[in-house]
């Protein structure tokens, strides 16, 4: 079965946009909706019926406090979706997709994600809080899909736009609870393409300004020039994510790594096939062969900030560094750029990364970001004591 000779009627998708959480604003999360709608748009666009589309959403409000617009302008927030929470994306993943009819699945979910301790990479819902971090087991619901417990959908299509860094980094009180789903006997017929927008350890990025992730993005680019491929072949799409994504590291805006797991028969292929990340040096003085993820983890930490994707409140941070180093410091209009530049300033001094932390906390205490950018500078202290 080609993918062009694919019947939509015989397509189904389950589509997963959260922005919003019950943990509050600080989780917020603008993009996942528009990424999410963008999605359907592609499928409505090549004939699948809407009856087939399992659209669930948590859409965060709007500036002016109504509900989240669609890309055409129309309510999102009404009568074309469903909820995100948890006992409802397990229930259509139990109950709901099994019950359906058809050759190829797609699943879209756009969300805050985590690597667990057991390399799981688990997927937040939208009751999720930091007393009950409530989520879906990527791995988990994907074994159930490709076992009995789902007849037919021999192609299935798994596009995840979530970080995947380390539970442990992340200081939470409380322990993830379980997110497994219920399997069946296994089979040997499905072919599951899983497409993750990171690698693991490493964040997903997202655009809050443009609202959409950038995977998600250069992915909906791709496939809007397959206006009729319903199963296009995974390798082929992978490879074109995979040359937009190193083009942007080129430029120095991006770090993530896409990878794409095939699954065919019990057996697994990653693609592209861990290589060792050479030692960056940037300005700094080389890092070693050890390891080399201080630097970067320092970079992506302080990225995570939404300050640091404005240059007027970037420079309200370096406002407050020490004006014999910002007299020295090279500035950038491009964010990652910019952000190297004031790192290669500061690591001149001996507190100046912790003079950094304090600037960046004082404008955004989110203890969050605060614990990972403390924990990043610290292991990168611990890699190459500061000097010139």
């Amino acid at each position: 079965m080609t993918g062009r000779s694919v019947d939509p009627a015989r397509v189904t998708a389950l589509i997963v946009g959260v922005e919003r959480y019950a943990a509050g604003p600080r989780w917020t999360l603008p993009g996942p909706v528009r990424d999410a709608l963008r999605f359907r748009a592609w499928l409505r666009s090549a004939g699948v019926p809407d009856t087939n589309i399992l659209l669930h959403l948590a859409p965060a409000e709007s500036p002016a406090g109504g509900p989240a617009k669609e890309p055409d302008g129309r309510s999102g927030a009404g009568g074309g979706h469903g909820p995100a929470d948890h006992e409802t994306l397990r229930r259509v993943l139990v109950h709901e997709l099994p019950a359906r009819q058809g050759d190829v699945l797609w699943i879209w979910w756009g969300g805050h994600g985590v690597l667990d301790r057991e390399e799981h990479q688990r997927l937040y819902c939208a009751d999720a809080s930091g007393a009950d971090r409530r989520n879906i087991d990527l791995e988990s619901a994907r074994r159930r899909l490709s076992s009995d417990a789902l007849p037919g959908f021999a192609v299935q299509n798994w596009v995840v736009d979530a970080c995947q860094t380390f539970e442990e980094r992340h200081n939470e009180p409380v322990s993830l609870p379980d997110g497994g789903l219920p399997a069946g006997q296994r089979l040997r017929v499905h072919r599951q393409n899983v497409m993750l927008a990171a690698d693991r350890g490493q964040r997903a990025a997202n655009d809050p300004v443009r609202g959409h992730g950038v995977f998600s993005d250069i992915l909906l680019r791709e496939l809007s020039a397959l206006p009729d491929d319903l199963a296009p072949d995974p390798e082929a799409l992978f490879v074109a994510v995979r040359a937009r994504f190193d083009r942007l590291r080129a430029e120095g805006n991006g770090t993530q790594l896409p990878v794409l797991r095939l699954y065919r028969a019990g057996h697994e292929e990653i693609l592209p096939p861990a290589a060792p990340t050479p030692p960056p040096t940037n300005g700094f003085r080389p890092v070693g062969a050890r390891t080399g993820g201080g630097l970067l983890r320092v970079v992506e930490a302080l990225l995570a900030y939404p300050l640091m994707l404005d240059r007027d409140e970037r420079q309200a941070m370096v406002a407050e560094l020490d004006p014999v180093l910002v007299a020295r410091m090279p500035r950038h209009a491009v964010p990652r750029t910019d952000v190297m530049g004031i790192l290669r300033t500061v690591r001149r001094s001996p507190e100046g990364l912790r003079d950094l932390f304090r600037a960046v906390t004082l404008l955004d205490d989110d203890p969050d970001r605060a614990a990972e950018l403390d924990g990043a500078i610290g292991e990168f202290l611990a890699e190459v004591p500061p000097g010139p």
